[in-house]
């Protein structure tokens, strides 16, 4: 087994293991109606866990050109923050909405015009969510060229940010963990 396959099986065994994984009958942020869901809110609150997908992405990023690790609240938040301390780069807090209230802003951390920022998902599936942030990220002078996800629901998110000029790499796909 190579090293890819090995970072692959060691966050299946910890999703799974956290209780990540769920089978039954849920209804999606979309709306849409699945047989499984994909909880990185769990992932996320289990500390052995958070340290594996903060090691894998860490290890991913190592390979890129970035100034920051950023994360779309909430969801995004404590991946990208265990990232950004896993790679020793800032973290970027991305609020869904311009806050209208103290100093204000769309944004937690220091983004400057010209940084480059990568962005940590949770799951993706269209990349609807994720796709507001890029917007606010470019609109503010930054750039994300990359987007990490932890599980990719393989609907149309990998496409989907494509035509942004956005590659999105998934540490796993759904398809590895159904």
């Amino acid at each position: 087994m190579d090293i890819e396959n090995d970072r692959k099986s060691l966050l299946i065994s910890a999703l799974k293991k956290c209780g990540a994984v769920k089978f039954g009958d849920f209804t999606l942020a979309s709306g849409k109606k699945s047989k499984y869901y994909i909880d990185i809110k769990k992932a996320s609150t289990d500390p052995a866990t958070l340290a594996v997908i903060a090691e894998q992405a860490a290890f991913l990023i190592s390979n890129e050109d970035v100034d920051m690790v950023g994360g779309v609240a909430l969801g995004g938040v404590p991946l990208a923050t265990a990232v950004s301390l896993s790679s020793d780069l800032p973290l970027l807090i991305v609020r869904k909405e311009e806050k209208g209230y103290g100093t204000g802003g769309r944004f937690i951390g220091d983004l400057r015009k010209g940084s480059h920022v990568i962005l940590i998902e949770d799951v993706t599936t269209s990349g609807g969510s994720v796709k507001d942030a890029i917007a606010a990220i470019r609109g503010a002078g930054g750039y994300v060229d990359v987007v990490i996800t932890v599980v990719d629901r393989e609907e149309g998110a990998q496409q989907g940010l494509a035509t942004l000029g956005v590659k999105l790499v998934p540490l796993v796909g759904v398809s590895d963990l159904i």
